[in-house]
């Protein structure tokens, strides 16, 4: 790791000190990168802002998707105190950043009552095995969207 990665790194770790300080919320921080500088920074606010979906690598993303204006942040990467969530995970892949560095793992985590294993293993389980109780109909009904979707000569990938 370089110097200038560790730096990126130590402001996420900062920024999880500082923010779980000011009662924000959990002890996570992330930064992203784009060009060798930090476009946006975020921190656990899911209980600030009553939001279960707040979590650091989120609210960097949707900061860093808006500073750029646009829907990816390919050509960036993220820096973030602890290992993501799958959660964060998934919305690391759908920004399409090319990097992740993390310092703190999930194991760290869990020993602070953040344990995220349970998720890890619901992901992979058939619907109908998982804890979350579901459900499916008016399939046909949902379909029109998607073939709409497809027909739209000016839709825009993602």
């Amino acid at each position: 790791m370089t110097e200038t990665e560790a730096q990126f790194l130590r402001r996420a770790i900062a920024l999880s000190l500082d923010e779980t300080d000011a009662n924000e919320g959990g002890p996570f921080g992330a930064v992203i990168v784009q060009n060798g500088r930090i476009i946006a920074e975020g921190w656990n606010r899911v209980t600030s802002a009553c939001d279960p979906t707040a979590h650091a690598e989120i609210v960097a993303i949707r900061k860093a998707c808006e500073a750029l204006g646009r829907f990816d942040l390919e050509g960036c990467e993220i820096y973030s105190s602890c290992e993501p969530c799958p959660m964060c995970l998934a919305a690391i892949y759908w920004a399409r950043l090319e990097r992740l560095t993390y310092a703190a793992d999930r194991h760290d985590a869990a020993a602070v009552g953040f344990d995220d294993d349970w998720l890890y293993q619901e992901v992979p389980k058939a619907p109908e095995e998982r804890l979350l109780t579901t459900r499916r109909d008016l399939q046909a009904e949902a379909q029109q969207a998607m073939r709409r979707w497809l027909e739209k000569e000016d839709r825009i990938p993602y």
